[in-house]
């Protein structure tokens, strides 16, 4: 029996012979059903149609996205540590053009994820490498394929070694996380962020949403409150979720002022 993948978010779902009857990803407020109605693909049929493109962004980060566009449209990042390759984010498609290019750059050693949009098929990823997943326990409602692989953290905070952290910011789900790495950019440290925390259009602003696609803010609150996190991380690049949304420097300086005009217009009397 197939493993059914979601079209729009590219989502997958336990082995059945037929595929789910709705996804509840797509019908959260946070995304969407598309308006031709909720359609679905097999891993089988997405290695047919679909294959990963490779960049290389700086010493020991690979960009992985996959062409043409699946589901939300998202890039994963391999990043290679002395004590192992981390994989942030996934995408669907695992092809096994794919699983060559990682066991040759010396496999995964540990997945961690940002946020229930990007699970994809981190089941499958986790089984062909071997690799643990790890997910904050606040977002574990949203796992569709239960699997050994996957370890749910709990609190603020969680090290993965090599001196990388995951950070738990929320706003855009409850256990929403940021990955820090304090090595990259030259030693003066990258956050990657999801779409957690997105790249505006002019690459030197960045904006905090409970949905993008649906246009619903967050709170002033929520939003000053993941500032008073992130200020306490070093860090002058970001690598956002999608082509063109990283930051290259600045980036510490972008997160705070753009906290304190989205605050300021939230809490402002602007007719």
């Amino acid at each position: 029996m197939p493993i059914h993948i979601c079209n729009a978010c590219g989502t997958s779902f336990p082995n059945s012979k037929s595929a789910p009857k709705n996804c509840p990803i797509c019908e959260d407020d946070r995304q969407y059903v598309p308006a031709d109605g909720q359609t679905w693909t097999t891993l089988e049929n997405l290695v047919a149609s679909h294959s990963n493109m490779w960049k290389l962004h700086e010493p020991n980060l690979y960009e992985i996205k996959t062409h043409p566009n699946f589901g939300i449209g998202q890039r994963t990042f391999l990043i290679r540590t002395s004590n192992g390759n981390i994989l942030w984010d996934c995408v669907s498609l695992l092809d096994p053009v794919t699983e060559e290019i990682i066991h040759a750059l010396g496999g995964i050693s540990a997945i961690a994820i940002s946020h229930p949009h990007f699970y994809t098929t981190m089941q499958d990823w986790a089984q062909a490498f071997d690799a643990p997943v790890y997910l904050h326990k606040l977002d574990r409602e949203w796992v569709m394929r239960p699997d050994e692989k996957l370890i749910f953290w709990e609190g603020e905070k969680f090290e993965m070694g090599d001196g990388l952290s995951l950070i738990r910011i929320g706003g855009h789900f409850p256990g929403a996380t940021v990955l820090h790495w304090p090595q990259g950019a030259d030693g003066q440290g990258v956050l990657f962020t999801g779409d957690i925390i997105q790249v505006a259009a002019d690459n030197t602003r960045v904006s905090f949403m409970h949905s993008y696609p649906n246009m619903l803010p967050l709170a002033a609150v929520t939003v000053q409150r993941i500032g008073d996190v992130l200020a306490l991380w070093d860090f002058d690049r970001i690598y956002g979720a999608f082509d063109g949304k990283t930051i290259l420097s600045g980036a510490k300086k972008a997160i705070k002022q753009s906290v304190s005009r989205y605050v300021e217009l939230l809490e402002g009397n602007q007719m």
